[in-house]
């Protein structure tokens, strides 16, 4: 399913044919392929295989200014959605046209395919390495192959495309004692290859912390974020660095461009070639590229899509993204990359004298404010840099903003979580409170 089977469909151009036929000055097609083959493991053994695909067409247009979006989803009558868009197009206030002209006439696809047979031995192995070690574990998971083509043509000639193939990979471990439940789960996303050995050594390692359960710390002690946990921090830190927040005097951040915002250990930055969520273009046909957020702690550029960037008085970043088929582009990140540092993890915990590893939590982050409180699913103590085991029923509460100004090291252990590439790190400024086992 490669991007030049899109790309040899007609429907898009016959979209905008009609479009242009039927009154309206502007339009464009946005398409997306994709073709889903997750493995399924339950209870240590191979649950059942699926194969997926899906299809749909969003078309925008613009007549007399006002314009219309409508989506449709596997075969469809350009006629129909001409009709539709039109009408919608009554209803709505009249805007400026933000479209683009080609810049590049093919991408490369992306990653590689991976044979079911294949997904099916590494989730074996997985599990068999976990169990081999603590065989009253029980063990679910599933492994998947996507590929996923998207098309972006317009009436200005616009028109690209590319096929992305991404593998991804999810393993949880359940241990029951007694009336103790300990679930511990880590993923991979990845292109070409995963590597189940690495995923199964991280659960063990985490089933080797928690053999015992022990009171947790209280009051105001440095939290060790994993880097699977740390991206609780970074959702508030994408939300300040939004253009549209910025435009919304929302964003704590809005005059602070050239100044200190964070800890001078941090750089942040995106980059369209890097890992499993690289991206050619946005999806307004805009070259994605290098930007870097903050640098050294110090603020330096916001991201944004073509109609916040006129907004703003600058331009886009290359960062309009739609949240669905059905929605207008908006300010969105593909990436988003903290430069790690050089600590490993165990040299992180032996700074720790007294102090909480957060490795799981339940509920999400902070909102754009900064504040939060979470629970704490699967954490553990360190005293005198040893980890002397797993905490329950506690919770941390603090701001991002405050901590990430108090940032005491970053680790080498970077690692994709979701389309965030995060090394663990160590803060303080935090309450930490829990009940005594």
């Amino acid at each position: 399913m490669g991007s030049e089977n899109l790309s040899q469909d007609t429907l898009a151009e016959q979209l905008l044919e009609l479009a242009i036929k039927s009154g309206a000055e502007a339009a464009e097609v946005y398409q997306s392929r994709s073709l889903s083959r997750p493995v399924f493991f339950e209870a240590n053994r191979l649950k059942q295989l699926e194969t997926s695909q899906s299809e749909g067409t969003a078309l925008r247009l613009w007549r007399n200014g006002r314009p219309g979006l409508t989506v449709a989803y596997g075969s469809v009558l350009a006629e129909v959605m001409v009709e539709k868009a039109l009408a919608l197009s009554k209803l709505n206030q009249p805007e400026a046209v933000e479209l683009t002209s080609n810049f590049q006439p093919f991408y490369p696809d992306l990653g590689e395919s991976v044979p079911i047979e294949v997904l099916v031995d590494w989730g074996k192995e997985a599990i068999a390495l976990i169990r081999d070690v603590y065989p009253d574990v029980v063990c679910n998971g599933d492994w998947e192959c996507d590929i996923e083509t998207t098309r972006l043509v317009n009436t200005k000639g616009l028109d690209c495309h590319y096929t992305d193939t991404t593998l991804s990979c999810y393993v949880s471990a359940e241990w029951v004692r007694g009336d103790d439940f300990l679930n511990v789960s880590d993923g991979q996303t990845k292109r070409g290859e995963l590597h189940p050995e690495r995923l199964a050594n991280q659960i063990l390692q985490r089933l080797i912390w928690a053999r015992e359960n022990i009171s947790p710390p209280t009051g105001r002690v440095p939290i060790l974020f994993t880097s699977k946990a740390a991206d609780m921090l970074w959702g508030t830190v994408q939300a300040a660095l939004n253009g549209k927040r910025v435009l919304e005097v929302a964003s704590p951040w809005a005059e602070q461009v050239g100044k200190a915002v964070v800890a001078p250990s941090l750089t942040l930055y995106q980059d369209p070639e890097a890992g499993p969520y690289s991206c050619p273009f946005d999806d307004e046909g805009t070259p994605t590229k290098s930007l870097v957020f903050i640098e050294n702690g110090t603020l330096q550029h916001f991201y944004s899509d073509r109609t916040t960037g006129r907004q703003l008085g600058t331009s886009t970043t290359g960062n309009g993204f739609r949240p669905g088929l059905g929605s207008y582009p908006t300010p969105g990140l593909f990436n988003f990359l903290i430069q790690p540092g050089s600590a490993s993890l165990p040299d992180l915990i032996r700074q720790l004298d007294d102090g909480l590893i957060v490795d799981q939590m339940l509920g999400g982050g902070g909102s754009i404010s900064g504040d939060f409180s979470i629970n704490v699913d699967l954490g553990y103590r360190v005293q005198n840099g040893h980890v002397i085991g797993r905490v329950k029923d506690t919770m941390v509460a603090g701001n991002v903003y405050t901590a990430l100004k108090q940032l005491v090291t970053l680790g080498n252990d970077a690692d994709w979580n979701g389309s965030c590439y995060t090394p663990s790190l160590i803060v303080e400024g935090l309450s930490t409170t829990g009940r005594s086992n």
